[in-house]
């Protein structure tokens, strides 16, 4: 089993949900949670506590540097129809990503004692799979 570093990490975006998907420029960290729902389904007489899982809860992140000529992050979270994410956790190894539709949420981050910041958090618009 390969391990990668995560400087090679690639973030592909569409601004639509039907739009083709481009490479978002300045991004520095990207996160995915698929933490599914557990419910107590515990019962008299057992020795435990019990769960059933029900539907995975997928959300999370993606955040970098500002960059005025790629205003596509801020577009995809103006969209009517949601937009599409491919998240590489490497470029060295194209063969392995998470994709699917999402909502995403734009936030720009300016201070005095740093670059301008950018983020998106998204959650699920649909079904999610890796490749």
């Amino acid at each position: 089993m390969a391990r990668y570093h995560g400087k090679g990490g690639v973030v592909y975006l569409s601004i639509t949900g039907t739009g083709a998907a481009t490479v978002i420029l300045a991004l520095n960290k990207w996160s995915l949670s698929m933490a599914a729902d557990k419910s107590d389904a515990s019962a008299f007489d057992d020795t435990n506590k019990r769960a059933v899982q029900g539907l995975p809860d997928i959300s999370g992140g993606i955040s970098g540097w500002w960059d005025d000529t790629d205003d596509n992050l801020y577009d995809a979270s103006r969209s009517n129809d949601g937009c599409k994410l491919y998240l590489y956790p490497s470029k060295l190894t194209t063969a392995k990503y998470f994709y699917g539709p999402a909502w995403i949420d734009f936030t720009i981050d300016t201070g005095v004692d740093g670059p301008v910041a950018t983020k998106g958090d998204f959650v699920a618009n649909g079904a999610w799979g890796q490749f």
